[in-house]
């Protein structure tokens, strides 16, 4: 009797033992899976496609969410508080590496992890708001895929399509870096060019609707220029409501405001965006170091033009650039 009760104990202990072991081979293994956290500043369809594009990157890398990686995806509305939680939840949680999608984003994230790398997917001056120092050779743990758009192409595309083109209203966000660096050196440009400027800048999405209707007033400019500019982006059928009733053309930097109904832009394409991120990611999960990813650019913007705006405004596109345009037509 003792002796079978000796090996009812030891087979006993045998299996919880073995499964003991199980489990930790389990935990272990979940462990092996890295977890990426990304934080979107927030919703617009410009950040929503960048997304979408890190995704792929990651796929082409050999990763895929919810086999090889864990990605825990947030999005901070807009709203500051939101970005500190979010960056502070990340780190406490130590994520492998963290994406800030926008420049806010990314700055809260490089602001809070001090030693997990951080990559910016879509910063228009990364130098100018301090995420690097040096695009060759980041020397932190922060670098990243730049959205600086082409701007004098940009106006040499706006005289094309309106060829008494005297003065452009600006329009930007004073608290947005990026869209203010980005709104300075277009109206540097513009003026070189020949170009008068008039240029606004809101605190916040309140001020957007008083402050187009005062910048097209009297016929004061020709054409509005919005830069990359989340906040504004957000609120294109405010922007868009007022110009379309004064017959101002709007051109923005970025396809997805075209869409919403800008006339035309030497766009960023946002996708591409996020994969070339994707693929950043990918390499440094891999092992390569941030160190040895240089900031990336994109090379050259695609032109988009939208022929519902066009057609609404009365303006006719030179068949010069219909014949190179991506042709787009706004949402209705």
């Amino acid at each position: 009797m003792n002796i079978k009760i000796k090996l009812t104990i030891l087979g006993l202990a045998l299996f919880l033992g073995g499964t003991a072991i199980q489990e930790h081979y389990k935990a272990d293994t979940k462990k092996t899976i890295p977890t990426v956290g990304v934080l979107q500043f927030m919703t617009h369809p410009a950040l929503h496609q960048i997304y979408t594009g890190i995704e792929e990157g990651l796929a082409d890398e050999g990763y895929q969410d919810g086999k090889n990686i864990k990605i825990d995806f947030q999005n901070a509305q807009g709203d500051q508080s939101n970005l500190k939680t979010m960056s502070t939840r990340f780190a406490s949680k130590k994520v492998d590496l963290a994406v800030g999608i926008a420049t806010p984003a990314a700055i809260s994230l490089a602001n809070t992890i001090q030693k997990q790398p951080v990559i910016f997917a879509g910063s228009t001056n990364p130098i100018g708001s301090k995420l690097v120092t040096n695009y060759d050779h980041p020397t932190g743990n922060v670098t990243g895929v730049s959205d600086q758009a082409p701007l004098s192409d940009q106006i040499e595309m706006m005289k094309k399509i309106l060829p008494n083109l005297n003065t452009v209203g600006v329009l930007y966000t004073s608290s947005d870096d990026s869209a203010t660096i980005e709104a300075h050196k277009f109206q540097k440009l513009a003026q070189q060019k020949g170009l008068a400027t008039k240029v606004a800048s809101v605190a916040s999405s309140n001020d957007i609707n008083q402050t187009v209707l005062q910048l097209i007033s009297n016929h004061q400019v020709d054409a509005l220029f919005i830069p990359t500019d989340n906040n504004i982006a957000g609120a294109m059928n405010t922007v868009i409501k007022n110009t379309n009733a004064a017959k101002v053309p709007v051109f923005p930097t970025v396809d997805t405001m075209v869409q919403q109904g800008g006339l035309a832009a030497e766009a960023i394409n946002q996708k591409e965006i996020g994969i070339k991120t994707g693929r950043m990611i990918g390499r440094i999960l891999s092992g390569k170091s941030v160190q040895d990813q240089s900031v990336e650019f994109m090379q050259q913007g695609h032109l988009v033009i939208n022929q519902k705006q066009a057609e609404k405004l009365g303006i006719s596109i030179p068949n010069e650039l219909m014949q190179k345009a991506k042709i787009i037509n706004s949402k209705e």
